[in-house]
């Protein structure tokens, strides 16, 4: 059994896509080797994650690494409830444009509870 920090990525079997794993202590999402990674900061008492960094080695880039950990982040997010900042740039410039489906969970501040 997958331990409680795994994410699964890419369909229904991990086998599907490399193994994504949620490092709470460093606030961010990494491969299992941790050598590409996205790096989060959590805003708006952790209702908010904002995607700062995405990084991926020059030896793995072109493997679809940097588009897998943005959709571990963006599954965690919506399984707790969370909006998502996208400022890396890879974020916002890239991966959403080609997948906006996930826009429905982007940060609005006029959208946030009054709390």
């Amino acid at each position: 059994m997958a331990a409680t920090n795994d994410v699964a990525v890419g369909g229904s079997s991990q086998a599907e896509g490399p193994k994504i794993v949620w490092n709470e202590a460093k606030q961010r999402f990494e491969t299992e080797d941790q050598k590409a990674y996205i790096d989060y900061v959590l805003r708006e008492k952790g209702k908010v994650m904002d995607l700062v960094h995405t990084y991926v080695p020059s030896s793995k880039r072109g493997l679809g690494l940097a588009s897998h950990l943005c959709v571990a982040a963006f599954n965690h997010a919506k399984t707790h409830s969370m909006s998502v900042i996208p400022t890396c740039s890879y974020v916002s410039d890239t991966f959403l444009p080609k997948n906006p489906s996930w826009n429905s969970l982007l940060y609005s501040p006029e959208t946030k509870s009054s709390i």
